[in-house]
């Protein structure tokens, strides 16, 4: 059975203090859904976005937190050498916003 990609993903996000908060997803394809956080551009946590609709940062490292929603997208098992995907991949599907502690 072949995964069919209707629509283009989309969730906004919206932070208030250090907690974090989405929409529900339109166009949702039904895979794995994330939160990414960066602090200084650096990924510092993924965390499931599924089942909950917030996330609250508990990280206290001073510096800039950016947050962003993902998603996996499938195209196939192609893989490299060392097990990762070569063409599936997670792909934002939501705005970014930013937090400095």
């Amino acid at each position: 059975m072949e995964q069919k990609y209707e629509g283009t993903p989309k969730a906004e996000i919206k932070l208030a203090g250090r907690k974090v908060t989405r929409t529900d997803v339109t166009n949702d394809w039904g895979l794995g859904l994330q939160w990414v956080v960066r602090r200084g551009g650096k990924v510092v946590a993924t965390v499931n976005a599924r089942a909950e609709t917030s996330y609250e940062l508990a990280d206290k490292t001073p510096g800039e937190y950016e947050f962003v929603l993902q998603m996996w997208h499938y195209f196939d098992y192609a893989k490299n050498p060392a097990g990762e995907f070569t063409k599936s991949k997670f792909v934002e599907v939501s705005n970014k916003v930013t937090l400095k502690v």
